[in-house]
């Protein structure tokens, strides 16, 4: 995704709020990298638009709170696969 990047920050940030995505996940639907999301929805959203930043924020917060149990699923779920096909 081209563009400004002040429009973009906009974009990603409204996305994350309205799916309660992550950073990834964003940055894997607009075929961006991962830094360019980050540093648009923190950076530069944080200057244009204070009260989205901060419900962006809370999203991310809530994700990064979770981040360990979400780990511990994809590796649980990694060792049933490989005792299934091994």
């Amino acid at each position: 995704m081209k563009g400004l990047p002040e429009e973009r920050a906009i974009t990603f940030a409204h996305y994350i709020i309205e799916h309660n995505t992550t950073v990834r996940a964003t940055a894997k639907e607009f075929h961006i990298s991962k830094s360019t999301v980050h540093k648009d929805v923190t950076e530069r959203l944080k200057r244009i638009n204070p009260l989205v930043y901060a419900q962006v924020k809370q999203v991310l917060d809530h994700n990064k709170s979770e981040r360990h149990i979400r780990g511990g699923i994809a590796t649980r779920e990694k060792y049933a696969r490989m005792k299934a096909h091994g």
